[in-house]
C-alpha cells in the first residue's frame, strides 16, 4: 500500500493532487499546531489585470497552540459570497468558468465550522470532478496507536508502520525532515514526488505558476487537467 500524509489545504495546487493520485490512501494530518498564513485557510488565484490575489476562509480567534483539528470557521461572515465574487473576473476569459463555479459551489456546500471538514469536502468534490479515486482519512479520527515520535519525520514513519504501508510518498519540500535509513530499516520505500507545474493558457501575457486548483479548472478541460496532474517526476 502506498500512502501520503498532508495537512488539509484549501483548494490546493496541482502537486497536491499529483501526490493524491499516486497513493492508495491519503491522510489529512490535523493534530499538529495550526500555523497562520499557510495553505490551510487560503490559496491564490489570478486577480484582474496581472498578478495574483488570495482567497481565504475567515477563522474564529484561537490561541497559538491550537491544533488544526480545533480550528473553526467564522461563518458569521459571507466569505463564500466574497470568494465567488473574487472569481467573477474569470468569466471574461476562462473557457470553463461555468463548470468551475458550479464545482466551487458544490465543494463549499457543507454545513460545518471545521476547516478540516471543509477542506476534506473540497478534495472529495474536486476528485469526483476529475474522475480520481480517493481513499481519504482524517488523522484525528483514525484513533491510531503509534510509536512515540522523537522528530518530525517520524510521524510519517510511525503512521506508515501501523498501517502496514510499503511506500510513503511526500512532496520534495519535506526532504529535510526525513531520515531515509529509518524507513529502509522497516521495509518502507520513501519517495519524493514533484509536479512539473507546466504552463497552460491563462489568456494573459504572464503565466502565474502554482495557483489554486481553481485556476487550473478555469482554463482546462478534464482531460488536460489530468495530464497536468500526471506531469510529475520522482526526485532525490
Amino acid at each position: 500500500m502506498k500512502i501520503a500524509i498532508m495537512q488539509p489545504y484549501f483548494f490546493p495546487y496541482l502537486g497536491y493532487y499529483s501526490l493524491l493520485k499516486k497513493t492508495d490512501r491519503f491522510i489529512l494530518f490535523d493534530t499538529v499546531q495550526f500555523i497562520r498564513h499557510g495553505w490551510i485557510e487560503r490559496n491564490r488565484i489570478l486577480k484582474p489585470g496581472e498578478g495574483w490575489q488570495y482567497i481565504a476562509v475567515p477563522l474564529e480567534k484561537h490561541n497559538r497552540i491550537t491544533t488544526i483539528s480545533q480550528i473553526t470557521i467564522n461563518n458569521s461572515e459571507d466569505w463564500k459570497g466574497k470568494l465567488l465574487r473574487q472569481l467573477e473576473h474569470y468569466k471574461k476569459r476562462a473557457p470553463f468558468y461555468k463548470e468551475t463555479i458550479s464545482l466551487v459551489e458544490s465543494a463549499l456546500d457543507i454545513e460545518t465550522n471545521s476547516i478540516v471538514r471543509l477542506n476534506a469536502n473540497i478534495l472529495t468534490k474536486t476528485c469526483e470532478y476529475f474522475g480520481l479515486s480517493l481513499h481519504l482519512d482524517i488523522y484525528s479520527e483514525m484513533n491510531l496507536i503509534i510509536d512515540k515520535v522523537t522528530h518530525p519525520g517520524e510521524w510519517a514513519l510511525n503512521i506508515s508502520k501501523v498501517l502496514n504501508a510499503k511506500e510513503y510518498i511526500n512532496p520534495p519540500g519535506g526532504v529535510g525532515i526525513f531520515r531515509g535509513e529509518q524507513f529502509e530499516s522497516v521495509g518502507i520505500s520513501l519517495k519524493f514526488l514533484a509536479n512539473n507545474l507546466s504552463e497552460y493558457s491563462q489568456r494573459r501575457s504572464r503565466f502565474e505558476s502554482g495557483l489554486s486548483i481553481i485556476d487550473v479548472i478555469m482554463f482546462n478541460d478534464i482531460n488536460n487537467i489530468n495530464k497536468l496532474i500526471n506531469d510529475t517526476r520522482f526526485v532525490i
